[in-house]
């Protein structure tokens, strides 16, 4: 097996976990006070409504490279209810997907007064995916080629809860756990991309000086089996006008791909580290993440970018009585 195949074998195997066709792909911009994103059981959980912009962009000098922007908006409806939608548009050399989500959920505070976090959260989505497949440029003859743009469009559904009790937090959500996918490739595609995801982390130190968040992740993705665990943590630094934060995140995949290295078999896993910095100034938020795959296989030596632009908006006049910024 040559260089190539054995470069193509590890890429498809890197890039089926986060772009199939699951609608937003699992980065970690959620570490950007984006938890809306994953879990629909946060949409109006924080006592501020929030507007979310991100771009993304992998592989610089890489032509047809991965790139993502979505633009979100959460927020409280009644006392016990919260809404939010998502946009998105997710393009990957002739694969591109744009989609929009509708998010309902509703909260259920057991606290004694309105100040003391502790609220369950049940959430869901509804969303309508448009999957193109740019067939112009193939030049290469057969029957299955069409030598057109293929659309297709579909709907899916995602349900999650979360939980919020002062300062530990944990989500759990369903993404595609019922959907219409039709298929854009071949009739033998798996009908199932169903996948779970749960978060958990918990916020501790003094506002005065610095605060920590050590956080996890996991993913697990029904029909193929594979499964990946973020380790994350961040500091915050309170300011006069807002707070400075920044962190790590590390990504590993519990399932390796084999290769063959000249006469030995060597096995690699995706893992992904990930420094994330931030900046809060009034009710305005910016942060830029910069990710690098580890491995002795990979595109190249660049990584992947995004930035996220935040503004919050409606919020109550009296913060919860905790260290949870994910929720003040």
């Amino acid at each position: 097996m040559n260089f190539k195949k054995r470069y193509l074998l590890l890429v498809l195997f890197f890039t089926q976990l986060t772009f199939a066709q699951e609608g937003i792909a699992v980065y970690s911009d959620y570490l950007s006070d984006n938890y809306y994103l994953l879990h629909p059981s946060m949409a109006g959980a924080a006592n501020c409504a929030k507007i979310r912009l991100t771009a993304r962009q992998q592989w610089f000098g890489q032509d047809d490279a991965p790139g993502m922007q979505t633009l979100s908006f959460n927020g409280r409806i009644g006392e016990q209810s919260g809404g939010g939608i998502i946009a998105y548009n997710d393009k990957n050399g002739y694969h591109s997907q744009k989609g929009v989500k509708l998010s309902y959920a509703h909260h259920i505070m057991f606290s004694r007064d309105e100040i003391d976090l502790n609220q369950l959260s049940f959430g869901m989505s509804v969303g309508v995916v448009q999957s193109s497949l740019d067939e112009t440029e193939f030049r290469e003859f057969d029957p299955l080629i069409g030598g057109i743009v293929q659309k297709y469009s579909y709907f899916n559904v995602d349900v999650g809860m979360s939980y919020n009790y002062l300062d530990f937090y944990a989500h759990f959500t369903v993404k595609n756990a019922v959907e219409t996918r039709r298929k854009i490739y071949t009739e033998y595609e798996d009908d199932n991309i169903r996948k779970f995801i749960f978060n958990t982390g918990y916020v501790f130190g003094d506002e005065e000086n610095l605060l920590w968040e050590p956080s996890a992740m996991f993913q697990y993705a029904e029909s193929t089996k594979e499964a990946a665990v973020d380790v994350n943590l961040k500091v915050y630094k309170t300011l006069e006008f807002g707070s400075l934060w920044g962190g790590l995140s590390y990504r590993r995949s519990l399932d390796g791909a084999d290769y063959l290295d000249g006469q030995t078999v060597q096995s690699q896993k995706l893992q992904y580290i990930t420094p994330i910095l931030g900046i809060t100034y009034n009710n305005f938020m910016v942060s830029y993440t910069y990710t690098h795959l580890v491995g002795d296989i990979k595109f190249d030596n660049g990584g992947f970018h995004q930035i996220t632009l935040g503004w919050n908006v409606f919020c109550k006049k009296e913060r919860y009585h905790c260290k949870c910024p994910a929720i003040n």
